[in-house]
């Protein structure tokens, strides 16, 4: 088995998780960039869209600019 076969089966189950994981990334993107936009938090709104965290800082967002009951 040479390496470009190697390659093309490692394909075979990497791409749906890539996949997966760009929708996961651009869902929690788009909330946050939202919010972000809607309570002018510009700093916020330009990491967020810079920096691709695998949803990681979107959440964080979200969770500390929630709004208080």
């Amino acid at each position: 088995m040479n390496c470009l076969n190697l390659f093309q089966e490692s394909l075979v189950w990497l791409m749906p998780i890539i996949i997966i994981l760009a929708i996961w990334e651009a869902i929690w993107k788009l909330i946050a960039l939202w919010k972000a936009a809607r309570n002018s938090h510009l700093a916020w709104f330009i990491c967020i869209a810079l920096i691709n965290t695998a949803g990681i800082l979107p959440i964080i967002y979200i969770i500390l600019h929630k709004k208080k009951s």
